[in-house]
């Protein structure tokens, strides 16, 4: 990273199992063909309900492309690699991310870790810039060690798990402050309720000022632009 001249990083984070619409809808009408042979079968009514959510939920694998694709066009041309895009590596949201990144030239990271199901290099990450890692603890460190704001988009543990110790790393001051966006607002205040966190006192009003969200990659990036922009703490 330092010889690619990566200062800073913006980091994304989200579902490796959202995939693009095409995707999805091939999936979705590959089970409502078994159904028209099967129509009372409860496995694969439960298989059609996850196929609709993942065609629903597809919108934000598109995002996260363009999300990818406004990094990829901030810096002064595709070499420039002062601000660049990082991601877990994998599938879903990180695959679109970099693609973003590759569909306007621009290079990007690649953080991954090897896991039992999921976890696979996407073929969009910069080949120089694709690390393997065999530790949480390290590729956490190195998420945090240039990032200059983390976006996260809707995913299940594993995004939360980083979106939280993130979180309480700025909130006990062990990294400096840095935006957080949350996209898809419906989704994260459904996913987790932080104003009940606020009424019931396990963390500070002021606390969530941490969290901006976004419903889509253009508010993303103009949320991070913006709080650089009243912190005096400028990319670019």
């Amino acid at each position: 990273m330092q010889k690619q001249g990566i200062d800073h990083t913006i980091v994304v984070f989200g579902s490796a199992r959202i995939v693009e619409f095409d995707d999805a809808m091939k999936a979705l009408k590959k089970i409502e063909k078994e159904l028209e042979d099967s129509p009372h079968s409860e496995k694969l009514l439960t298989a059609l309900k996850k196929a609709e959510s993942m065609v629903r939920k597809s919108i934000y694998y598109d995002e996260a492309r363009s999300f990818g694709q406004l990094v990829g066009k901030s810096g002064k041309n595709p070499e420039d690699c002062h601000v660049t895009l990082m991601t877990g590596g994998g599938p879903g949201i990180m695959e679109a991310a970099n693609r973003g990144a590759l569909d306007v030239g621009a290079k990007s990271i690649g953080l991954n870790i090897d896991l039992a199901h999921e976890q696979f290099p996407n073929p969009y990450i910069t080949p120089d810039l694709c690390f393997q890692f065999r530790y949480f603890a390290m590729r956490k460190l190195h998420f945090m060690q240039r990032a200059r704001a983390l976006v996260v988009f809707p995913g299940g543990f594993g995004t939360m798990d980083e979106l939280f110790e993130i979180l309480t790393l700025i909130q006990t001051l062990k990294s400096p402050s840095i935006p957080v966006v949350l996209v898809g607002k419906e989704y994260w205040e459904r996913a987790v309720n932080f104003e009940f966190l606020k009424e019931e006192d396990v963390i500070e009003a002021n606390d969530l000022n941490m969290i901006t969200y976004a419903d889509n990659a253009q508010e993303a990036w103009d949320a991070i632009i913006q709080w650089h922009k009243e912190n005096k703490t400028p990319l670019f």
